[in-house]
């Protein structure tokens, strides 16, 4: 065998591998936001239901330090890799919303500090 070839029974079994993947993740997630209803109606109709507390701040922190790290580092590979191109936008884009998350954190720290 000098060559390799592919058979066509081989490239319909590759092509149907990421269709079913993505089938089978859109099943696990329909019944689990199916069961998430389900369990949240149950607690509400028995007066058990806590809304659930999600703090702004930490989160916009915690997302624009990880965005703004992921984001230099692709900058300043894609900018040696590639250089001046539009290659580059795939490490500017994540930097300049991690920079506007942690921005935001700032701000809010400072207007809460004032009232």
């Amino acid at each position: 065998m000098d060559k390799l070839t592919s058979t066509e029974a081989a490239q319909v079994i590759v092509s149907v591998i990421p269709i079913v993947g993505i089938v089978m993740g859109s099943v696990v997630v329909f019944f689990y936001l199916l069961w998430y209803h389900k369990r949240t109606s149950l607690l509400i109709q028995m007066g058990q239901y806590k809304k659930p507390v999600f703090d702004v701040q930490s989160f916009s922190l915690l997302t624009g330090l990880l965005l703004v790290s992921v984001g230099t580092g692709l900058t300043v590979f894609l900018a040696i890799a590639l250089g001046a191109s539009f290659g580059l936008l795939g490490g500017i884009i994540p930097l300049t919303i991690g920079v506007g998350l942690v921005a935001y954190y700032v701000i809010r720290q400072r207007i809460e500090k004032g009232q």
